[in-house]
């Protein structure tokens, strides 16, 4: 009995602690992991199939949210916002959708009338800008005492001004170029006139049948084609704008405006077109190609009739 109380306390210490492939804490993280990588390739596929102005629509809700929220905008109620809050899914593009079925209204536009207004608008200003001449023919002095030389009349290429000669009041000296001081004063009255237009002017010069021709070939060609030049420096000298003029050109005799008497003075003369639009188009098209037809100049009747 004696010896037990000799025998030796023996403490058994257990070590606790376990295999590392025994544990899960690394699954969570993992888990975490691929959780947030969805995230990320999830927000990287809304960023690239997002528009613009969504992607600003985005950007202002997270600016101001509550703002947004309560007065509305893009990205707080437009369907093709990645925010909640309005439309039926995000792939739809038409912004918020009512429960009614709504029509859609399609603007058309007719070419035709717009071209057929632009017509009559130009036609429009021509005829007041006849009217002006014709109210500055009778209240000037100058004009006033010559207005049976001035003919004013409508052709296809617009409004025509003429002025042409009389037997005993010749526009030019004869066979010459020169204008007569009284020619002069007439165009230099009409140039300022014709800047109240946006329209381009053409000049042509015309001579009577009376055969003219020199040993250097100098004939009623270059004759009217030296008086339309002329006749195009006194409207610059008289107020007129230079880069108005789109054509100058000489037709000799061969187009009358008395075709019954080819040697009347009046077949002497000088015309000015304001030219429409089409008429300008045209010239610009065909690089300045003429085409010179009765239809353009009118019938003794109905030109020659004092304005």
């Amino acid at each position: 009995m004696a010896d037990e109380g000799l025998r030796p306390i023996i403490v058994k210490r257990i070590k606790k602690g376990g295999g590392g492939h025994h544990g899960g804490a690394w699954k969570i993280a993992y888990a975490d992991f691929v959780t947030a990588m969805m995230a990320f390739f999830l927000l990287m596929w809304l960023l690239g199939s997002t528009t613009k102005g969504d992607l600003n629509g985005i950007s202002e809700y997270f600016k101001t949210p509550l703002k947004v929220a309560m007065q509305g905008g893009s990205g707080s109620g437009d369907s093709s916002s990645v925010i909640p809050g309005g439309g039926k899914d995000l792939t739809r593009k038409d912004g918020q959708v009512k429960a009614g079925d709504e029509s859609t209204v399609k603007k058309t536009y007719n070419l035709t009338a717009a071209k057929a207004q632009l017509e009559r608008e130009e036609s429009q200003r021509l005829m007041t800008l006849k009217e002006k001449l014709e109210q500055k023919i009778e209240s000037s002095a100058a004009l006033q005492k010559f207005k049976n030389q001035l003919l004013l009349d409508f052709t296809s290429e617009g409004l025509r001004i003429q002025i042409v000669d009389e037997q005993k009041r010749p526009m030019f000296q004869v066979a010459k170029s020169e204008l007569a001081p009284y020619t002069a004063e007439i165009l230099r009255e009409i140039g300022p006139v014709l800047n109240d237009v946006p329209n381009k002017i053409g000049l042509s010069g015309h001579t009577d049948a009376t055969p003219y021709f020199t040993e250097t070939g100098y004939s009623n060609w270059e004759l009217s084609a030296d008086r339309a030049n002329a006749s195009r420096r006194a409207l610059v000298q008289g107020g007129m704008n230079d880069n108005k003029v789109m054509r100058v050109v000489g037709l000799g005799s061969a187009v009358y405006l008395d075709r019954n008497d080819p040697f009347n003075p009046i077949n002497r003369r000088i015309s000015i077109i304001v030219m429409n639009k089409k008429t300008e188009e045209g010239l610009m098209r065909d690089a300045g190609k003429l085409e010179v037809g009765t239809g353009t100049e009118g019938a003794i009747d109905a030109a020659a009739k004092p304005r």
